[in-house]
């Protein structure tokens, strides 16, 4: 079997990290560990969710895709995905289409891009405060261009990427399904 690895993205609160984590409970994918300068949720732990940097650690790593958005550094990092392919030969990692279209460039047919949509922007805003983030917060994501620019498929990921509509979780579990298995024989 090839080393995949499958790349979740969307806007924010589109569901990207309970695909993905429905990715690494059934099929046993290994989570790709990223990068980030933002602080903490209250769940989230270091190493384990993320990689918590401050603005100078960050930089010291060797990435592979980075962005700066909402006032926070991103990123992932190479020895982050042959990390995760050591545990597993199916990875998966949440990124926004910028980062997923660098993915595609740079991995060819190891990238597998799961692009998620959700039609409804207050559904989208319900979510990320369900998720505890906090309003302020909220109203700066949802003005960014990034977000924005998140809600529909990019032109670069148009035929290279699985359009996968997130109204419904179990229809959504299906359709991943259906996807996965495409790749395991």
């Amino acid at each position: 079997m090839k080393n995949r690895v499958f790349v979740i993205t969307g806007a924010a609160g589109s569901g990207k990290t309970t695909v993905r984590d429905y990715l690494h409970d059934k099929y046993k994918m290994a989570r790709v560990i990223t990068h980030t300068t933002r602080p903490p949720r209250a769940n989230e732990r270091d190493g384990v969710d993320y990689y918590f940097e401050d603005d100078k650690s960050f930089f010291d790593n060797h990435f592979l895709e980075s962005v700066h958005y909402a006032g926070h550094y991103y990123g992932s990092s190479y020895e982050g995905l042959e990390n995760a392919w050591e545990k597993s030969p199916f990875a998966t990692i949440v990124l926004d289409t910028a980062g997923a279209i660098t993915y595609k460039k740079k991995l060819g047919d190891k990238a597998v891009i799961i692009f998620l949509q959700v039609g409804d922007t207050h559904e989208l805003q319900r979510r990320m405060q369900g998720r505890g983030d906090n309003a302020e917060m909220v109203a700066k994501r949802i003005s960014s261009k990034e977000y924005n620019r998140d809600l529909e498929m990019p032109y670069e990921l148009q035929e290279k990427a699985y359009k996968v509509i997130n109204h419904d979780l179990n229809q959504t579990r299906r359709r991943i399904d259906e996807i996965v298995e495409k790749y395991q024989h």
